[in-house]
Protein backbone atom coordinates (compact mmCIF):
# COMPACT_ATOMS: atom_id res chain seq x y z
CA UNK A 1 0.00 0.00 0.00
CA UNK A 2 0.95 3.65 -0.17
CA UNK A 3 1.63 5.92 2.80
CA UNK A 4 -1.49 7.82 3.85
CA UNK A 5 -0.01 11.13 2.73
CA UNK A 6 0.20 9.84 -0.85
CA UNK A 7 -3.48 8.85 -0.89
CA UNK A 8 -4.24 12.31 0.45
CA UNK A 9 -2.10 13.85 -2.28
CA UNK A 10 -3.95 11.96 -5.02
CA UNK A 11 -7.24 13.10 -3.52
CA UNK A 12 -6.10 16.72 -3.49
CA UNK A 13 -4.97 16.49 -7.13
CA UNK A 14 -8.57 15.70 -8.08
CA UNK A 15 -9.40 19.31 -7.28
CA UNK A 16 -9.30 20.40 -10.91
CA UNK A 17 -11.64 21.81 -13.55
CA UNK A 18 -10.93 19.86 -16.73
CA UNK A 19 -8.95 16.64 -16.20
CA UNK A 20 -7.95 14.22 -18.94
CA UNK A 21 -7.87 10.55 -17.92
CA UNK A 22 -5.82 7.96 -19.81
CA UNK A 23 -6.55 4.35 -18.84
CA UNK A 24 -5.51 0.84 -19.79
CA UNK A 25 -8.32 -1.03 -21.56
CA UNK A 26 -8.92 -3.72 -18.94
CA UNK A 27 -11.01 -4.01 -15.74
CA UNK A 28 -8.25 -2.55 -13.55
CA UNK A 29 -7.77 0.44 -15.85
CA UNK A 30 -11.50 1.08 -16.28
CA UNK A 31 -12.22 0.72 -12.56
CA UNK A 32 -9.36 3.05 -11.64
CA UNK A 33 -10.69 5.67 -14.03
CA UNK A 34 -14.26 5.35 -12.78
CA UNK A 35 -13.20 5.78 -9.14
CA UNK A 36 -11.31 8.97 -9.94
CA UNK A 37 -13.92 10.31 -12.36
CA UNK A 38 -16.79 9.85 -9.89
CA UNK A 39 -14.93 12.19 -7.54
CA UNK A 40 -14.88 15.07 -10.03
CA UNK A 41 -17.71 14.22 -12.48
CA UNK A 42 -16.06 16.21 -15.27
CA UNK A 43 -13.32 16.00 -17.84
CA UNK A 44 -12.51 13.70 -20.75
CA UNK A 45 -10.86 10.34 -21.21
CA UNK A 46 -8.93 8.14 -23.60
CA UNK A 47 -8.26 4.41 -23.84
CA UNK A 48 -4.74 3.04 -24.16
CA UNK A 49 -5.33 -0.11 -26.20
CA UNK A 50 -3.05 -3.00 -27.22
CA UNK A 51 0.22 -1.84 -25.62
CA UNK A 52 0.27 -0.25 -22.12
CA UNK A 53 2.34 2.71 -23.26
CA UNK A 54 1.66 6.45 -23.35
CA UNK A 55 3.93 8.20 -25.83
CA UNK A 56 3.85 11.39 -27.88
CA UNK A 57 1.01 10.04 -30.05
CA UNK A 58 -1.35 10.80 -27.13
CA UNK A 59 -0.44 14.48 -27.23
CA UNK A 60 -3.20 14.86 -29.83
CA UNK A 61 -5.75 14.15 -27.06
CA UNK A 62 -4.08 16.79 -24.90
CA UNK A 63 -4.38 19.31 -27.72
CA UNK A 64 -8.00 18.33 -28.40
CA UNK A 65 -9.27 18.53 -24.81
CA UNK A 66 -6.93 21.21 -23.33
CA UNK A 67 -6.96 19.70 -19.81
CA UNK A 68 -5.65 21.40 -16.70
CA UNK A 69 -4.36 18.03 -15.37
CA UNK A 70 -3.72 14.58 -16.78
CA UNK A 71 -4.33 11.39 -14.81
CA UNK A 72 -2.76 8.19 -16.17
CA UNK A 73 -3.90 4.92 -14.56
CA UNK A 74 -2.68 1.32 -14.88
CA UNK A 75 -0.17 2.09 -17.63
CA UNK A 76 3.24 0.42 -17.33
CA UNK A 77 5.22 2.93 -19.40
CA UNK A 78 4.83 6.69 -19.87
CA UNK A 79 7.46 8.24 -22.09
CA UNK A 80 9.34 11.28 -20.80
CA UNK A 81 8.62 13.02 -24.11
CA UNK A 82 4.88 12.90 -23.39
CA UNK A 83 5.37 14.34 -19.90
CA UNK A 84 7.65 17.10 -21.17
CA UNK A 85 5.28 18.20 -23.92
CA UNK A 86 1.96 17.80 -22.10
CA UNK A 87 2.18 21.33 -20.71
CA UNK A 88 0.09 20.53 -17.61
CA UNK A 89 0.66 18.49 -14.41
CA UNK A 90 0.72 14.71 -14.95
CA UNK A 91 -0.41 12.34 -12.19
CA UNK A 92 0.56 8.72 -12.90
CA UNK A 93 -0.91 5.89 -10.82
CA UNK A 94 0.46 2.43 -11.54
CA UNK A 95 1.54 -0.90 -10.05
CA UNK A 96 3.97 -2.36 -12.60
CA UNK A 97 7.78 -2.28 -12.34
CA UNK A 98 8.64 1.28 -11.22
CA UNK A 99 10.24 3.61 -13.74
CA UNK A 100 12.17 6.83 -13.21
CA UNK A 101 10.64 9.89 -14.84
CA UNK A 102 11.00 13.61 -14.24
CA UNK A 103 8.32 16.29 -13.82
CA UNK A 104 5.55 13.81 -12.97
CA UNK A 105 3.74 12.89 -9.76
CA UNK A 106 4.18 9.14 -9.71
CA UNK A 107 2.33 6.83 -7.31
CA UNK A 108 3.27 3.14 -7.26
CA UNK A 109 3.17 0.75 -4.26
CA UNK A 110 6.27 -1.04 -5.58
CA UNK A 111 8.36 2.06 -4.97
CA UNK A 112 7.88 1.43 -1.25
CA UNK A 113 8.13 -2.36 -1.38
CA UNK A 114 9.61 -4.16 -4.35
CA UNK A 115 7.35 -7.23 -4.14
CA UNK A 116 4.13 -5.34 -3.35
CA UNK A 117 1.12 -6.27 -5.45
CA UNK A 118 -1.77 -3.83 -5.28
CA UNK A 119 -3.71 -3.03 -8.49
CA UNK A 120 -4.10 0.58 -9.58
CA UNK A 121 -7.76 0.22 -8.59
CA UNK A 122 -6.71 -0.43 -4.99
CA UNK A 123 -4.68 2.80 -4.94
CA UNK A 124 -7.56 4.80 -6.44
CA UNK A 125 -10.12 3.35 -4.02
CA UNK A 126 -8.05 4.25 -0.97
CA UNK A 127 -7.67 7.74 -2.40
CA UNK A 128 -11.40 8.31 -3.05
CA UNK A 129 -13.11 5.96 -0.55
CA UNK A 130 -16.28 5.51 -2.58
CA UNK A 131 -17.95 3.01 -4.93
CA UNK A 132 -16.67 -0.15 -3.30
CA UNK A 133 -18.33 -2.33 -5.92
CA UNK A 134 -16.24 -0.72 -8.68
CA UNK A 135 -13.10 -1.18 -6.58
CA UNK A 136 -13.95 -4.84 -6.07
CA UNK A 137 -14.39 -5.41 -9.81
CA UNK A 138 -11.03 -3.82 -10.61
CA UNK A 139 -9.14 -5.70 -7.90
CA UNK A 140 -10.59 -9.13 -8.69
CA UNK A 141 -10.09 -8.41 -12.39
CA UNK A 142 -6.38 -7.99 -11.68
CA UNK A 143 -6.24 -11.19 -9.62
CA UNK A 144 -6.24 -9.56 -6.19
CA UNK A 145 -8.66 -10.06 -3.30
CA UNK A 146 -8.57 -6.82 -1.27
CA UNK A 147 -8.78 -6.44 2.49
CA UNK A 148 -12.30 -4.98 2.14
CA UNK A 149 -13.66 -8.19 0.54
CA UNK A 150 -15.49 -9.24 3.73
CA UNK A 151 -17.16 -5.85 4.04
CA UNK A 152 -18.13 -6.05 0.38
CA UNK A 153 -19.63 -9.52 0.93
CA UNK A 154 -21.78 -8.18 3.75
CA UNK A 155 -23.07 -5.37 1.53
CA UNK A 156 -23.46 -7.53 -1.60
CA UNK A 157 -23.87 -11.15 -0.42
CA UNK A 158 -25.31 -12.18 -3.79
CA UNK A 159 -22.19 -10.95 -5.62
CA UNK A 160 -19.53 -12.51 -3.39
CA UNK A 161 -19.90 -15.20 -0.76
CA UNK A 162 -18.19 -14.33 2.51
CA UNK A 163 -16.39 -17.68 2.43
CA UNK A 164 -14.44 -16.86 -0.73
CA UNK A 165 -10.83 -16.22 0.25
CA UNK A 166 -8.92 -16.05 -3.04
CA UNK A 167 -9.29 -14.07 -6.29
CA UNK A 168 -9.55 -17.25 -8.39
CA UNK A 169 -12.82 -18.36 -6.81
CA UNK A 170 -14.08 -14.78 -6.75
CA UNK A 171 -13.49 -14.58 -10.50
CA UNK A 172 -15.01 -17.90 -11.55
CA UNK A 173 -17.44 -18.86 -8.79
CA UNK A 174 -19.25 -15.63 -8.02
CA UNK A 175 -21.24 -12.90 -9.71
CA UNK A 176 -18.46 -10.39 -9.11
CA UNK A 177 -16.61 -12.46 -11.69
CA UNK A 178 -19.41 -11.80 -14.17
CA UNK A 179 -18.99 -8.09 -13.57
CA UNK A 180 -15.24 -8.44 -14.21
CA UNK A 181 -16.00 -10.02 -17.58
CA UNK A 182 -18.50 -7.27 -18.35
CA UNK A 183 -15.89 -4.61 -17.57
CA UNK A 184 -13.46 -6.45 -19.82
CA UNK A 185 -15.75 -7.27 -22.75
CA UNK A 186 -17.41 -3.85 -23.14
CA UNK A 187 -13.97 -2.41 -23.94
CA UNK A 188 -13.47 -4.75 -26.88
CA UNK A 189 -14.14 -4.03 -30.53
CA UNK A 190 -13.84 -0.65 -32.20
CA UNK A 191 -12.36 2.12 -30.08
CA UNK A 192 -15.39 4.33 -30.79
CA UNK A 193 -17.73 1.64 -29.41
CA UNK A 194 -15.50 1.05 -26.40
CA UNK A 195 -15.55 4.79 -25.66
CA UNK A 196 -19.37 4.74 -25.73
CA UNK A 197 -19.23 1.94 -23.18
CA UNK A 198 -16.96 4.00 -20.93
CA UNK A 199 -19.38 6.90 -21.17
CA UNK A 200 -22.26 4.59 -20.20
CA UNK A 201 -20.21 3.30 -17.27
CA UNK A 202 -19.79 6.83 -15.89
CA UNK A 203 -23.60 6.98 -15.49
CA UNK A 204 -23.99 3.67 -13.63
CA UNK A 205 -24.71 4.07 -9.94
CA UNK A 206 -24.87 0.42 -8.81
CA UNK A 207 -23.98 -3.01 -10.25
CA UNK A 208 -27.60 -4.14 -10.61
CA UNK A 209 -28.25 -1.56 -13.32
CA UNK A 210 -26.01 -3.78 -15.47
CA UNK A 211 -26.68 -7.25 -14.07
CA UNK A 212 -30.46 -6.79 -14.03
CA UNK A 213 -30.51 -4.31 -16.92
CA UNK A 214 -32.71 -1.86 -15.03
CA UNK A 215 -31.58 1.32 -16.86
CA UNK A 216 -30.91 2.19 -20.52
CA UNK A 217 -27.16 2.38 -19.78
CA UNK A 218 -27.27 -0.99 -18.02
CA UNK A 219 -29.12 -2.58 -20.94
CA UNK A 220 -26.63 -1.15 -23.42
CA UNK A 221 -23.62 -2.41 -21.49
CA UNK A 222 -25.10 -5.87 -20.96
CA UNK A 223 -25.97 -6.20 -24.64
CA UNK A 224 -22.37 -5.29 -25.56
CA UNK A 225 -21.11 -7.85 -23.07
CA UNK A 226 -23.47 -10.54 -24.32
CA UNK A 227 -22.32 -10.06 -27.91
CA UNK A 228 -18.68 -10.68 -27.02
CA UNK A 229 -19.43 -13.32 -24.43
CA UNK A 230 -20.93 -15.57 -27.13
CA UNK A 231 -17.66 -15.37 -29.06
CA UNK A 232 -15.65 -15.98 -25.91
CA UNK A 233 -17.59 -19.12 -25.00
CA UNK A 234 -16.68 -20.71 -28.34
CA UNK A 235 -13.00 -19.92 -27.87
CA UNK A 236 -12.75 -21.08 -24.25
CA UNK A 237 -14.53 -24.31 -25.16
CA UNK A 238 -12.02 -24.97 -27.94
CA UNK A 239 -9.10 -24.09 -25.68
CA UNK A 240 -10.18 -26.36 -22.82
CA UNK A 241 -10.81 -29.25 -25.20
CA UNK A 242 -7.20 -29.02 -26.40
CA UNK A 243 -5.64 -29.43 -22.93
CA UNK A 244 -3.21 -32.37 -22.77
CA UNK A 245 -0.72 -33.77 -20.26
CA UNK A 246 1.97 -31.37 -21.50
CA UNK A 247 3.02 -28.86 -18.84
CA UNK A 248 3.26 -26.15 -21.53
CA UNK A 249 -0.20 -25.29 -22.82
CA UNK A 250 -0.36 -23.30 -26.06
CA UNK A 251 -3.55 -22.15 -27.75
CA UNK A 252 -3.35 -20.01 -30.86
CA UNK A 253 -6.29 -18.43 -32.64
CA UNK A 254 -6.77 -16.32 -35.74
CA UNK A 255 -7.39 -12.66 -36.38
CA UNK A 256 -10.50 -11.56 -34.46
CA UNK A 257 -11.45 -9.85 -31.22
CA UNK A 258 -8.72 -10.32 -28.61
CA UNK A 259 -9.67 -12.50 -25.67
CA UNK A 260 -6.14 -13.65 -24.86
CA UNK A 261 -5.97 -12.34 -21.30
CA UNK A 262 -9.46 -13.62 -20.45
CA UNK A 263 -8.71 -17.04 -21.96
CA UNK A 264 -5.36 -17.34 -20.21
CA UNK A 265 -6.91 -16.58 -16.82
CA UNK A 266 -9.65 -19.19 -17.16
CA UNK A 267 -7.43 -21.89 -18.65
CA UNK A 268 -4.98 -21.45 -15.77
CA UNK A 269 -7.77 -21.50 -13.19
CA UNK A 270 -9.00 -24.83 -14.52
CA UNK A 271 -5.46 -26.19 -15.05
CA UNK A 272 -3.29 -24.71 -12.28
CA UNK A 273 -0.32 -26.97 -13.08
CA UNK A 274 0.12 -25.56 -16.61
CA UNK A 275 2.32 -22.84 -18.04
CA UNK A 276 -0.28 -21.13 -20.25
CA UNK A 277 0.37 -19.25 -23.48
CA UNK A 278 -2.58 -17.89 -25.45
CA UNK A 279 -1.62 -16.39 -28.80
CA UNK A 280 -3.66 -14.34 -31.26
CA UNK A 281 -2.48 -13.82 -34.81
CA UNK A 282 -2.49 -10.22 -35.99
CA UNK A 283 -0.73 -9.13 -39.18
CA UNK A 284 2.69 -10.79 -39.05
CA UNK A 285 2.75 -11.12 -35.25
CA UNK A 286 1.53 -13.46 -32.55
CA UNK A 287 0.34 -11.42 -29.57
CA UNK A 288 0.25 -13.40 -26.37
CA UNK A 289 -0.87 -13.62 -22.78
CA UNK A 290 1.27 -15.81 -20.54
CA UNK A 291 0.23 -17.17 -17.15
CA UNK A 292 1.46 -19.65 -14.54
CA UNK A 293 0.61 -20.44 -10.95
CA UNK A 294 3.76 -21.97 -9.51
CA UNK A 295 6.59 -20.82 -11.76
CA UNK A 296 7.56 -17.17 -12.41
CA UNK A 297 6.65 -16.09 -15.94
CA UNK A 298 8.47 -12.77 -16.30
CA UNK A 299 12.10 -14.01 -16.11
CA UNK A 300 11.35 -16.84 -18.54
CA UNK A 301 9.71 -14.43 -20.94
CA UNK A 302 12.68 -12.06 -20.86
CA UNK A 303 15.11 -14.89 -21.56
CA UNK A 304 12.98 -16.31 -24.39
CA UNK A 305 12.82 -12.91 -26.11
CA UNK A 306 16.60 -12.49 -26.31
CA UNK A 307 17.66 -12.28 -29.96
CA UNK A 308 14.04 -12.52 -31.15
CA UNK A 309 12.13 -9.69 -32.80
CA UNK A 310 9.47 -8.96 -30.23
CA UNK A 311 8.68 -7.42 -26.88
CA UNK A 312 6.94 -8.27 -23.63
CA UNK A 313 6.61 -7.62 -19.92
CA UNK A 314 4.16 -7.47 -17.05
CA UNK A 315 3.97 -9.05 -13.61
CA UNK A 316 5.82 -11.97 -12.07
CA UNK A 317 3.15 -14.55 -12.94
CA UNK A 318 1.17 -12.79 -15.68
CA UNK A 319 2.67 -11.19 -18.78
CA UNK A 320 1.88 -9.99 -22.26
CA UNK A 321 4.18 -10.36 -25.25
CA UNK A 322 4.38 -10.21 -29.02
CA UNK A 323 6.74 -11.90 -31.47
CA UNK A 324 6.89 -12.24 -35.23
CA UNK A 325 5.11 -15.32 -36.59
CA UNK A 326 8.36 -16.60 -38.02
CA UNK A 327 9.91 -16.61 -34.54
CA UNK A 328 6.95 -18.06 -32.64
CA UNK A 329 8.24 -21.65 -32.83
CA UNK A 330 11.67 -20.60 -31.57
CA UNK A 331 10.05 -18.60 -28.79
CA UNK A 332 8.06 -21.64 -27.63
CA UNK A 333 11.20 -23.82 -27.71
CA UNK A 334 12.98 -21.36 -25.43
CA UNK A 335 10.08 -21.34 -22.97
CA UNK A 336 9.94 -25.14 -22.98
CA UNK A 337 13.69 -25.41 -22.33
CA UNK A 338 13.25 -23.33 -19.18
CA UNK A 339 10.42 -25.51 -17.95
Amino acid sequence: MLPKKEYDEIRSELNCKNPLFLMHDDPDGLSSFLLLYQSVRKGSWGLVKTTPLVDKSYLSLVKEHAPDKIFIVDIAVVEQEFIDQAGVPVIWIDHHTPLKREKVKYFNPRIHRKDAYYPATHVCYHSTRQDMWIAMVGCVGDWFLPEFAREFSRQYPDLLDEGVNNPDDAMFRSRIGELVRIFSFVLKGKTSDAMKSVQAMTRIKNPYEILKQTTPEGKYLYSRYDKFNRKYKKLISAALQSVSSDKLFVFRYGKQTSFSSDLANEVLYRNPDKFVIIGREKDDEVRMSLRARNTPVLPKLKKALQGIEGYGGGHEYACGASVKKKDFGKFLERIREQL
